[in-house]
């Protein structure tokens, strides 16, 4: 069975750090694009950050370039979102997602995402 599995999310105060991962299994990420979505309450889900499969290149939604770091272990098949100096308006639900694809530039939009995860709760709050 194919599945993408967040975690790392909690509550933490503002200016505080996470690391979400997410985690493969029935398939390998070699070959995958992987992509970070989040949702807020009562907003639609927005693209947050995505790597290439070669990890050669990484894209950032402006609300989190500086703070946020995408990153990928193929040897564990995990990725990684590092995010550092939280602020309330990161409170939402994450979601990792994966794409079958070996090219060189990765996207944000959704229909192009073959597979997803649950998703992960950050609640950031004093």
């Amino acid at each position: 069975q194919l599945q993408l599995v967040e975690s790392g999310g909690g509550l933490v105060q503002p200016g505080g750090s996470l690391r979400l991962s997410c985690a493969a299994s029935g398939f390998t990420l070699d070959y995958y694009g992987i992509g970070w979505f989040r949702q807020a309450p009562g907003k639609e889900r927005e693209g947050v950050s995505c790597i290439s499969s070669s990890g050669g290149s990484t894209n950032y939604v402006d609300s989190v370039k500086g703070r946020f770091t995408i990153s990928r272990d193929d040897a564990k098949n995990t990725v990684y979102l590092q995010m550092n100096s939280l602020k309330p308006e990161d409170t939402a639900v994450y979601y990792c997602a994966a794409r079958a694809t070996v090219q060189p530039r990765c996207v944000f939009r959704e229909t192009r995402y073959d597979y997803w995860g649950q998703g992960t709760q950050v609640t950031v709050s004093s």
